[in-house]
C-alpha cells in the first residue's frame, strides 16, 4: 500500500483533464490546469473534503471508490490497474459493475446529454449511466455476480420485467437469449463468468432454459422498445448500440421512435429526473425502481 504516491497520482490525472473533456464549463476564471477537486469529486459521487483526503494520502479508497475515480479522470486500464495497485486493493472482476470502461466510451457517453444512454458489459452488466438513462431506467445494482446482469434479473425476478409491456415479454426474453448466446461464444472457452451466469439461469428458470436449448443467435444491435416509466407511462424508443472492438462492452442509447409522443416525454424527463409525481407519492427525488436497470 502506497496511499501518498496514490494521491500524487490523482492529482497528476487531475491536472491533465480539461473541464471540457468531461462535460464540466471551463468558466472565465481558473487557477488550476486542469479539473477542481471538488470538481472530480463529484463526478466520482464523493465528497469534496474525502477526495482532498485521498489526494493527501490520509485514505484508502475503496474498490467502488477507485472504479468511479478511474472513470471521473478517464483512465486508461494500465493507469486503472496502477491505482488499485497502490490502494492494495484487488482489481475487479472484468464482467462486473466495477469493470473498466473505455475513456473513449465515457467521453461519448458525457456528450450524450439530452437522450439516455449507458455503457454495459455483453452480460448484460450496466457499468455506468447519463443522469437521463436513471431517470428513464431505474439506477444500476451495486450487486455482483449473475445477479449484475439484467439477463439474470429478467428471468428470476418478476420486478425486473415491469421496465417492458407485458405484451412485449416474449419478445424480448427471446432476444436476451439470443444474444447472450452471441457473447457467449466470443469469450473463450471456459469463461467463468459466462458459464456461471447461464448455469444459474438453466437452474432458476424453465423459460431460459428452453429458449436456450433452440440455439437461437442473434446480436441485440438496435431494438424499437416500448418502456414502462411510473410517471409518464409508455414511452416507445429506438435502442441503438456501438460495440467495444472486443465485443465485451457496448454503448447504447435511446432515441423518440418517430410519430410518437415520446419526443415530448423525453423532453419532460428531463425535468422530472427520478421524482415519482404518482398520485400518493410526495415527488422526491429518490430513485423509482431500485435494481431494473436495463442492460
Amino acid at each position: 500500500m502506497n496511499l501518498s504516491e496514490l494521491g500524487a497520482f490523482l492529482k497528476s490525472r487531475r491536472d491533465r483533464i480539461r473541464p471540457s473533456d468531461v462535460g464540466l464549463p471551463s468558466g472565465p476564471r481558473r487557477r488550476v490546469p486542469g479539473l477542481r477537486r471538488d470538481e472530480v469529486a463529484m463526478l466520482a459521487g464523493a465528497s469534496t473534503d474525502y477526495y482532498t483526503e485521498l489526494e493527501r494520502g490520509g485514505a484508502q479508497p475503496s474498490e467502488q471508490m477507485l472504479a468511479a475515480l478511474a472513470r471521473a479522470l478517464r483512465l486508461t486500464r494500465d493507469e486503472r490497474d496502477h491505482i488499485y495497485h497502490l490502494a492494495d486493493r484487488p482489481l475487479p472482476a472484468e464482467g462486473g459493475p466495477a469493470a473498466h470502461v473505455h475513456p473513449g466510451m465515457l467521453d461519448l457517453l458525457g456528450r450524450l446529454t439530452t437522450t439516455p444512454a449507458a455503457v454495459i458489459t455483453d452480460m448484460h452488466v450496466t457499468l455506468v449511466q447519463n443522469r437521463l438513462a436513471v431517470a428513464l431506467l431505474g439506477p444500476a445494482v451495486t450487486t455482483t455476480g449473475p445477479e449484475a446482469s439484467f439477463v439474470h434479473r429478467w428471468f428470476t425476478d418478476p420486478q425486473a420485467r415491469t421496465l417492458y409491456p407485458e405484451s412485449d415479454h416474449d419478445h424480448h426474453s427471446w432476444s436476451f437469449v439470443a444474444d447472450l448466446r452471441a457473447a457467449v461464444a466470443r469469450r473463450s472457452r471456459g469463461d467463468q463468468e459466462a458459464s456461471r451466469l447461464v448455469a444459474e439461469l438453466e437452474r432458476r428458470s424453465d423459460e431460459f432454459a428452453r429458449l436456450w436449448a433452440h440455439r437461437e443467435v442473434a446480436v441485440r444491435r438496435a431494438d424499437r422498445k416500448r418502456i414502462v416509466h411510473p410517471t409518464l407511462g409508455v414511452l416507445e424508443l429506438n435502442c441503438l448500440n456501438l460495440f467495444s472492438e472486443d465485443g465485451r462492452q457496448r454503448l447504447l442509447w435511446f432515441t423518440p421512435a418517430p410519430g410518437t409522443d415520446s419526443v415530448e416525454k423525453l423532453e419532460l424527463l428531463a425535468v422530472l429526473g427520478t421524482q415519482d409525481l404518482r398520485p400518493g407519492h410526495d415527488g422526491r427525488p429518490e430513485p423509482f425502481r431500485p435494481g431494473t436497470a436495463e442492460g
